[in-house]
């Protein structure tokens, strides 16, 4: 008698941001579709999860868990209190949903999980957005059974790890490459939320740097509480200047077509927005936000720097010397050339097939490939 396949059964856990949740959904997705898995995600009621993984069709299960990373001794001591905790209720779901392997995505979900997992001997996979790893992530590296990483810098915190990049939505693949004749375009991304120091320095030189590139137009997402104090500097600092050569927003909808329109884009590190930048072929002047833990933004950085497709500028040079952004973005703006060639060296660090190896990554540790 021949018994018919059963379904692989995966475990998702973590979350928190977009930065998570966003590549674990298209895992989730190609898991589904491609392989005919079974789902299960597990979060915190902090964190994108709550909202955006049901939104997906996906179940998903809450344990509560804190961080433990740059927050005070109180916030501390009460993770380590609830880590105990948290990881039996971990232990519970992967019991019930009889998960075939545990898939870590960072955030404070993960820890828990990966470490229930491996105790009640649950095959694991991680997976690294950064260059440098999460706290998560390093406490149980060393022991999962393999990793997927964006970068090869992180490989070295992990097991069996392999680079498969981040899963980035199809149409960013789809972006043609820069034109050598239309006149320049600079898109200013400063993430979901903006970013303050973009939209503080932005406007300040934002009279000269039109006035000095012939042509130039600037589209600025600023986030929704700051884009009303952003579009008033820009007014102020640009009066006399033709209005529709700049453009304030709160939000930018169809983020691939942004892109597409961009000759330069000035953004934030985060590594999701580094891996669209490189789906898309667009060059990048990267800002990393200086807070962002364990500074793993100018990491991220540094290897697009390295592959030659962007620029690195920290927020201490910008506050120290006030001219340094306008002088880098007006040479960069005017050299259509330097621009098309960090474009193509850009989408060398792309990895189209990044949820696909993923997924079948997954499926084969649980032994049903």
């Amino acid at each position: 008698m021949v018994l018919a396949k059963t379904a692989a059964r995966i475990l998702i856990a973590g979350g928190g941001t977009g930065g998570h949740i966003i590549p674990a959904l298209a895992v989730a997705r190609e898991l589904v579709a491609a392989q005919g898995a079974e789902v299960l995600f597990v979060g915190t009621e902090r964190g994108l999860e709550t909202r955006m993984v049901p939104e997906a069709g996906f179940a998903l299960r809450l344990v509560e868990v804190g961080p433990l990373n740059r927050v005070s001794l109180g916030t501390r001591l009460r993770t380590l209190r609830l880590l105990p905790l948290s990881v039996v209720a971990c232990a519970r779901f992967i019991r019930e949903f009889r998960a075939d392997v545990v898939f870590g995505v960072g955030g404070y979900a993960s820890g828990p999980a990966m470490a229930a997992a491996q105790i009640g001997g649950v095959p694991t996979l991680a997976f690294e957005p950064n260059a440098v790893p999460g706290l998560a992530n390093r406490l149980v590296g060393r022991w999962v059974s393999a990793a997927a990483v964006n970068f090869a810098p992180a490989a070295r915190w992990f097991r069996n790890a392999e680079v498969t990049g981040i899963p980035v939505r199809e149409e960013f693949f789809s972006i043609a490459p820069l034109e050598s004749s239309r006149p320049p375009h600079l898109l200013v991304f400063g993430g979901s939320q903006g970013a303050r120091i973009l939209n503080t320095l932005l406007p300040q030189v934002a009279a000269e740097l039109l006035g000095s590139v012939p042509g130039l137009t600037v589209l600025h997402q600023a986030g929704a509480r700051h884009a009303e104090a952003t579009r008033a500097a820009y007014a102020a600092a640009c009066a006399g200047i033709d209005g529709s050569r700049w453009r304030v927003e709160a939000f930018l909808d169809g983020m691939a077509g942004c892109f597409e329109a961009a000759d330069l884009v000035l953004a934030r590190s985060g590594a999701s927005t580094v891996a669209e930048l490189a789906a898309a072929g667009r060059p990048a002047l990267l800002v990393p936000f200086a807070a962002a833990a364990d500074d793993h933004q100018r990491a991220n950085a540094e290897v697009m720097v390295g592959a030659g497709g962007a620029m690195l500028l920290t927020e201490r040079e910008l506050s120290e010397q006030p001219r340094l952004l306008e002088e880098t973005l007006a040479g960069l703006l005017e050299d259509r050339q330097r621009l098309m060639a960090m474009g193509e060296r850009s989408r060398t660090e792309a990895h189209r097939d990044a949820a696909s190896r993923i997924a079948e990554r997954l499926v084969e540790l649980s032994g049903h490939s």
